[in-house]
């Protein structure tokens, strides 16, 4: 059979987007590794999925799967991608959406010009429930990986990040320091590694490298949780610019037990079908 999907990306962070509301596969994560190789397949960093809510609160439910075919929680990039998808295959006309997450419910506006806002929730910062292993909670945590030290900030946006601070993310060595952080001990579920340079209290760079991805262009709940992470250590404001390589989001965060909002640009790049 053919299955319909559509390539998107929001600040460079790409995705395979398929409707099971309107048309029924079962999904077999093998395949995915395949579908996201760039070279012999469609090429993406994530693979996302609509499917009918199982909550009658909520209007779908969103899954996210990995280039390797893992599921993880929380895509911040790919919700805003989620919004504009569900619009324009006329799944919905709202221009508020409540959709599950594994997790958790997490709303979408749609603002017009391809640009969403997205309320990611509040930022989890209990380790038990990142998960991190530590004894208590605080705000930066020292962790020993290869024989390095580093200092961390550790945040669950719905998935679990760990938060770097560098003087220059253009020379920050992301590609080793990435696998590290991400397969340390002390997460038990692995971790997306941010890496922040501060340019100014309202302005940051990033790189992350993602949990499952490797280095993406641009990581959405990896931007929350870096202004998580300044914000709690007194390093910058309320409403923060994040320059991602692949494009510049805005996060805003008034404090502890409040939602972070993000916002930011998506757009689609061509839709297509696949033989199963």
């Amino acid at each position: 059979m053919l299955l319909k999907f559509t390539k998107m990306h929001g600040c460079g962070n790409d995705f395979m987007v398929i409707d099971l509301v309107s048309q029924y596969v079962k999904l077999k994560p093998h395949l995915i590794p395949r579908w996201a190789d760039r070279h012999f397949g469609i090429g993406f960093d994530q693979l996302l999925v609509v499917e009918p809510p199982r909550s009658p609160a909520a209007d779908f439910r969103y899954r996210i799967f990995n280039a390797d075919g893992s599921e993880v929680e929380q895509c911040g990039n790919g919700a805003r991608c989620f919004a504009l998808f569900v619009r324009d295959r006329k799944l919905t006309n709202k221009d508020h959406l409540v959709v599950e997450t594994k997790g958790g419910i997490i709303e979408l506006f749609v603002t017009g010009n391809n640009e969403v806002t997205v309320d990611m929730g509040a930022p989890v910062l209990e380790p038990e429930k990142i998960p991190f292993i530590a004894e208590n909670q605080a705000i930066s945590y020292k962790i020993d990986a290869n024989g390095q030290n580093f200092d961390i900030s550790a945040v669950s946006m719905g998935n679990p990040h760990s938060v770097t601070l560098v003087e220059d993310v253009k020379t920050a060595d992301v590609e080793t320091l990435g696998p590290l952080l991400e397969n340390h001990s002390r997460f038990p579920q692995r971790t997306n590694a941010g890496f922040m340079q501060i340019i100014s209290p309202s302005e940051i760079r990033l790189r992350v490298y993602e949990r499952g991805s490797g280095e993406t262009l641009a990581c959405g709940s990896g931007a929350c949780a870096a202004v998580v992470a300044g914000r709690l250590r007194g390093l910058l404001d309320e409403t923060v610019t994040v320059h991602l390589p692949g494009g510049t989001l805005s996060i805003v965060w008034p404090g502890e037990g409040q939602p972070v909002k993000m916002t930011g640009p998506c757009k689609k790049v061509f839709e297509g079908r696949i033989y199963l």
